[in-house]
């Protein structure tokens, strides 16, 4: 059985290795922590059980991902008051 702190390290590892698949396909600024709030962000009730959590990340594709940051991105935007022109 892992401790929470082994658990966590793997999951962390899992954000990274997405982040490095989405870099070969040429997306090469994606980095684990950005992977993980793509996909933590779903979560509105708590963690799902780990299976879930592990698929959740391993079957996240690059436009899923890149439809998450433009989101991210115009909310800032929104939020700062730039008009982005």
């Amino acid at each position: 059985m892992l401790t929470p702190e082994e658990l966590t390290r793997c999951i962390e590892e899992l954000c990274r290795s997405k982040a490095r698949e989405f870099a070969l396909l040429g997306y090469e600024n994606v980095t684990g922590e950005e992977v993980w709030a793509c996909v933590s962000g779903r979560y509105k009730n708590g963690l799902p059980p780990l299976y879930q959590l592990v698929n959740d990340i391993l079957s996240l594709k690059a436009p899923q991902f890149m439809d998450w940051a433009m989101v991210r991105a115009m909310k800032g935007k929104i939020e700062s008051g730039d008009p982005g022109i």
